[in-house]
């Protein structure tokens, strides 16, 4: 029962930090400048006739 405990508490402080940090990261890898080309260009692979 220890094992839970202590698991919970890893999960209440260092999981919620790990998460927000990632969230950061995926916002700002999203809104830098210059991925709305890279975006356009993925977003039309499957209309292309190849």
């Amino acid at each position: 029962m220890e094992t839970y405990n202590a698991m919970r508490h890893f999960a209440d402080s260092w999981g919620l930090r790990a998460m927000a940090v990632f969230f950061v990261g995926a916002l700002s890898f999203t809104l830098r400048p210059g991925s709305k080309q890279i975006a356009d260009d993925t977003a039309i692979i499957p209309l292309k006739d190849e």
